[in-house]
């Protein structure tokens, strides 16, 4: 989904911070590298310590029949469904349960995750009303008519909220299948008014509503290896935690609607006109977007609401939901687009009514185009047959359809901005086809792992796009207006959706960033696109939690990144990598070392000090042989010298020369003397570690590059140096000239050849004189054997 920043004003801060164990705490090394070890679940035969899948990994499906009934007037859904729900777990179910998101919509059913609230400086009249105490029935949520089994007999059942629990009549062993049916209504909410992501868009001029059915029927809650039943309360932020299966949708609506929807149609022919058909077979071939229901024909029937009925039939196979769309305003246009990685057809189309016609119609469905391949090149192939995009006023995905804005003004113009952002919303809500309808992560749970990773996504297909394409979210200088927030408004990308403050950027821009960091500044993108798109074929069609997201980054890469999910996803500290000093030293040819004679006396026996217990006792111990005692050719003088047996005088002083030095000669001199050493010390004043990047510029106005990678603090997590020997003089040193680390002070990253802010200092070079020393010898000094004229 695309978050709405004007929402950001209203949240609270009501969680806690994920955890970050550190068992170093109070020294200035050893944490921020410190592995993850137990912070991730342990691996299994079902999620293996490669980020894998295990041999033993299993998930449940969910297959679907429903017949919904769309009354306008009442602006009222009536539904009936048939579920087959497969247990594949190895576990024994005597309950099920389901999720019923529109009763978020209702005052008395929802899930009651209330804000903090103060008194307003002003109201307008429509707020300003008194409060129900106790809360009044608005109307809103589910009404279940009827739960019952295969044959009609009624099932017990529990709503708790927007959670359902059906008590089953026998225990659902592994491998067995439970069928029952569900009939349920519910008033169709004004989405404009009441926000959320499903309902009715009222146009007045015209009257006529645009329908968007999301989240409209029962469904059921993913059942896994890692957490039992995911059966969290809906609370209109985390999104959803969904099984896959196979789906067959039959939509009865007013004759003269037009509907999108999950999967593929299955009887045009009977619901379009014979000009409509045609252009829709049309379309499958063309390389540019066909109108299918031209505009005329849209305003046409916004004129005459017709009192008929039609019935479409929609198919879907192996989706996690089905969303659709439902008015006679639409305009619809499609195209043929071929995926080259796995030579899959898909039609990309756009229904949008015609106050979006001057965007729609010339970007939208070219942006799903670019969309699915982009995405396809650097996840999976994209391997649905439809992509769809509605204009209504709004940003939400579901498989294979999304909803999004992009409207003109009255006479047709529009902002840049309004452009740009219809795009990036297409394109953020079209790639949820990859994260998380395919790639199937739990998004009432871990937020980042839908909305981060597809808007990294999204930032990548943006930059194919358009390279001016003005991206807010993955660049990493964007983020950092966010990471100079106080800590008690920032808590980890580790954290539960509805406990997080500022949740557009915790959940959308700091992980998106991460990422691009990860592959432009750390691992560069050949490494990256290999590990990234081993993770999206891995866990295709299946349910990754972050653990296996990130162990799998590291096994497919031979990269080493807990220090970097340790900072960046359960840590909260910033980027402040600063210059701290810079100190130029020039070369000293002039002072040489003297050779040099010291007095020593010969080493003592090396034999232990202390004759601790284990000595003692295996002594002691008559089933022990030392080896040195049954084959006495291993006793040699120190044997002896050791136990007392060989006798040298340790007090006698002996001389011990070593070699000087001498000057480099004037022709060694002249080749080093331009040489200047430069000393930089570095700060770490923001916490979180990052790889060191500079920028030389020199006085002739040469440039040179230079970028350690993250380790360098690995001894010290506070302060390190750099030396660096040029032979032209420095005008200047840039710390992070590209701004890809987010940085939050770019003031103290930079240093100039002004005088003021460094220090000066010589450093002497000279040629060492050759002694002659063996690796392991005694370095020319005598030893005991030697003193004692003994050589055994």
């Amino acid at each position: 989904m695309k978050f709405k920043v004007a929402a950001l004003s209203v949240l609270f801060y009501i969680g806690a911070f994920a955890q970050n164990i550190q068992n170093n705490p109070g020294s200035n090394h050893g944490n921020r590298f410190e592995q993850l070890g137990t912070i991730l679940p342990t691996p299994n035969v079902y999620r293996t310590a490669s980020g894998a899948p295990g041999q033993a990994y299993w998930q449940n499906r969910a297959d679907y029949d429903i017949t919904a009934y769309l009354d306008e007037d009442k602006r009222n859904l009536k539904g009936s469904e048939t579920v087959t729900y497969h247990n594949n777990s190895p576990d024994d179910l005597d309950y099920i349960w389901l999720q019923l998101d529109e009763n978020q919509q209702s005052t008395v059913k929802k899930a009651d995750y209330q804000f903090s609230a103060t008194l307003p400086k002003s109201l307008n009249d429509q707020q300003l009303k008194t409060t129900d105490i106790p809360t009044k029935d608005n109307g809103y949520g589910v009404n279940l008519e009827k739960v019952t089994d295969a044959s009609g007999n009624p099932l017990k059942y529990t709503v708790n909220k927007t959670m359902m629990r059906i008590d089953l009549p026998k225990v659902l062993k592994k491998g067995e299948k439970f069928i029952f049916k569900v009939d349920w209504n519910y008033n169709i909410p004004n989405r404009i008014q009441m926000g959320g992501r499903g309902g009715y868009e009222n146009f007045a001029e015209d009257g006529n509503d645009l329908y968007t059915i999301t989240q409209w029927f029962p469904r059921m809650c993913v059942y896994s290896d890692f957490q039992g039943w995911q059966n969290h309360q809906f609370t209109g932020r985390g999104e959803f935690a969904l099984v896959f299966g196979n789906y067959k949708v039959s939509m009865n609506v007013p004759a003269d609607h037009i509907i999108g929807g999950t999967g593929e149609c299955k009887n045009y022919d009977q619901v379009l006109t014979s000009e409509q058909l045609s252009r829709y077979k049309k379309s499958q071939n063309s390389t540019e977007p066909v109108e299918i229901v031209t505009l005329d024909e849209a305003k046409k029937a916004e004129k005459n609401h017709s009192k008929q009925r039609k019935t479409w039939v929609f198919e879907a196979k192996d989706v996690r939901d089905f969303a659709w769309t439902s008015s006679r305003k639409f305009v619809w246009d499609a195209m043929g687009v071929t995926i080259p990685e796995n030579n899959n057809k898909v039609m990309a189309m756009s229904f949008y009514p015609k106050e979006a016609y001057g965007l729609y119609r010339k970007y939208s469905t070219k942006a799903i185009a670019h969309t699915i391949k982009t995405y396809s090149e650097f996840t999976i192939p994209y391997p649905y047959p439809v992509a769809q995009s509605v204009e209504a006023s709004n940003g939400m995905e579901y498989p294979m359809i999304c909803f999004n804005f992009g409207r003109t003004e009255k006479d047709g113009t529009y902002s840049e901005g309004t452009k740009n952002g219809m795009i990036g919303v297409i394109i953020h809500e079209v790639g949820h086809n990859f994260f998380p309808m395919i790639i199937n992560s739990d998004e009432r749970q871990w937020s980042w792992m839908d909305e981060g990773l597809n808007t990294f996504t999204e930032y990548l297909t943006e930059e194919k796009w358009d390279n001016k394409f003005p991206s807010k979210r993955g660049p990493a200088w964007t983020i950092v207006d966010y990471m100079k927030l106080p800590k008690d408004q920032l808590e980890p990308i580790m954290s539960n959706s509805e406990n997080i403050i500022q949740f557009g950027p915790n959940a959308y821009s700091k992980p998106a960033t991460g990422l691009n960091i990860l592959r432009e500044t750390i691992m560069g993108r050949e490494l990256f696109d290999k590990a990234f798109k081993t993770y999206s074929k891995r866990w295709a069609f299946k349910h990754p939690e972050p653990a296996d997201f990130f162990r799998t980054m590291e096994d497919a890469s031979g990269e080493d990144l807990d220090w970097f999910w340790r900072g960046w996803f359960y840590g909260t500290d910033p980027v402040d990598i600063a210059i701290d000093k810079v100190t130029i030293a020039n070369p000293d040819f002039n002072t040489v070392k003297e050779a040099n004679e010291t007095k020593y006396n010969v080493e003592k026996p090396l034999q232990n000090e202390f004759e601790d217990i284990s000595k003692i006792r295996n002594k002691e111990d008559k089933t022990i042989a030392f080896e040195v005692e049954k084959d006495q050719d291993l006793q040699d003088f120190y044997y002896r010298y050791d136990r007392g047996q060989e006798k040298v005088d340790t007090k006698k002083e002996y001389s011990f020369k070593t070699e000087g030095s001498v000057a480099l000669e004037k022709k060694d001199q002249d080749k080093l003397k331009n040489i200047t050493a430069y000393q930089i010390d570095f700060v770490n004043k923001g916490g979180l570690v990052m790889p060191v990047i500079l920028e030389f510029t020199f006085e002739d106005g040469s440039k040179l590059k230079d970028k350690s990678s993250a380790q360098i603090w690995r001894h010290n997590e506070k302060k390190i140096s750099k030396t660096f020997y040029f032979d032209k003089k420095l005008k200047s040193i840039q710390l992070d000239p590209m701004r890809e680390t987010a940085d939050i002070d770019t003031s103290n990253n930079f240093w100039s050849n002004d005088g003021s802010s460094s220090e000066t200092s010589k450093f002497q070079v000279f040629k060492e004189k050759q002694n002659g020393t063996v690796r392991g010898g005694a370095n020319g000094k005598v030893n005991p054997m030697q003193a004692a004229g003994n050589k055994k």
